[in-house]
């Protein structure tokens, strides 16, 4: 059975730092990409940074580019995303998807199999 389990959501401050953990089982963790998405009330989800297991590149959305960070470990099989320089805008509950693929060259969620709960996030102005 497929599982992606995020965490590390909660409350921050503006200028504050998260980091988010998306543990996954159930499929050869390397033959995958990963992919945050989130989705704040109102709005559409949004694919904000992918990774490819495989190789290591990765995407970061504009919107994101230069304070967020996706990494992977191998040997625990998660992919996290280093979350600084909040902003209230980044508030939203935040999911991990897999897709089986090499390379990140969507992050429509539509393209995405298999997905965690989500994690809210929460940034206080």
């Amino acid at each position: 059975e497929v599982q992606l389990v995020e965490s590390g959501g909660g409350l921050v401050q503006a200028g504050g730092s998260l980091r988010l953990s998306c543990t996954v089982s159930g499929f050869t963790f390397r033959d995958y990409i990963v992919t945050w998405f989130r989705q704040a009330p109102g709005k559409e989800r949004e694919g904000i940074s992918c990774i490819s297991i495989s190789d290591g590149n990765t995407y970061v959305a504009d919107s994101v580019k230069g304070r967020f960070t996706i990494s992977s470990d191998a040997a625990s099989n998660t992919v996290y995303l280093q979350m600084n320089g909040l902003k209230s805008e980044d508030t939203a509950s935040y999911y991990c998807a897999a897709q089986w693929a090499r390379a990140c060259i969507s992050v429509a969620e539509w393209e995405f199999d298999y997905w965690g709960q989500g994690t809210q996030v929460t940034v206080s102005s």
